[in-house]
């Protein structure tokens, strides 16, 4: 899969709605600047996930609430070729080195983990942090799904559990419950901040 720069699918932000306004407010005037600002918004959870310009508020924002913000952006400027997609990946200690010692701690040699991120013409757009790629997580991409922006809540921690649940049943040698698992993962999900 090739990687591209955004400037491949740029757009002017000429939209009035809010998600619009607040790029402008902060001088990004076309989807290529808003990509740039949000890659470099620190990697930490957000107040309110279901108001995206906490993001704004916030400065800061996660896989999920980044690329949820630019989507709506797309849809608020009428840029709909660009699709979110939440995608389950084999997190492990090559792809995610942040993670290594809580893996090694409950002896997993990965978790899988949903990862959101944007597509255009089949490419990836990863704006999770400054030096994010798609590399860092293709190779080891089990499914993918798109969703909208208000499903990164919910509907994407269903799709998530539902995911591990199989999992464990599928793989019996794991020897943890669902409730387990997650908290595993919630330590690793700090690991990452």
């Amino acid at each position: 899969m090739k990687i591209i720069k955004p400037s491949k699918f740029n757009f002017k932000i000429e939209s009035t709605s809010a998600i619009s306004q607040q790029f402008l407010k902060r001088n990004c005037i076309d989807f290529e600047q808003a990509v740039n600002f949000v890659k470099q918004l620190p990697y930490s959870r957000n107040a309110d996930k279901n108001n995206l310009t906490t993001v704004f508020i916030d400065a800061c924002g996660t896989c999920s609430t980044k690329h949820a913000l630019l989507k709506q952006l797309a849809i608020e400027n009428n840029f709909t070729e660009i699709k979110l997609l939440v995608g389950l990946f084999k997190m492990n200690e090559i792809n995610t080195p942040e993670v290594a010692a809580t893996l090694k701690q409950n002896k997993l040699t990965f978790i899988p983990e949903a990862h959101c991120y944007l597509k255009f013409e089949n490419e990836i757009i990863d704006a999770t942090k400054a030096n994010s790629k798609a590399t860092d997580f293709i190779d080891d991409l089990i499914e993918e799904i798109e969703i909208q922006p208000n499903q990164i809540t919910d509907y994407k921690v269903d799709f998530h559990k539902n995911y591990i649940k199989k999992w464990l049943n599928e793989n019996p040698k794991i020897q943890f419950s669902i409730e387990k698992l997650w908290e595993i993962r919630e330590q690793c999900i700090q690991d990452l901040s």
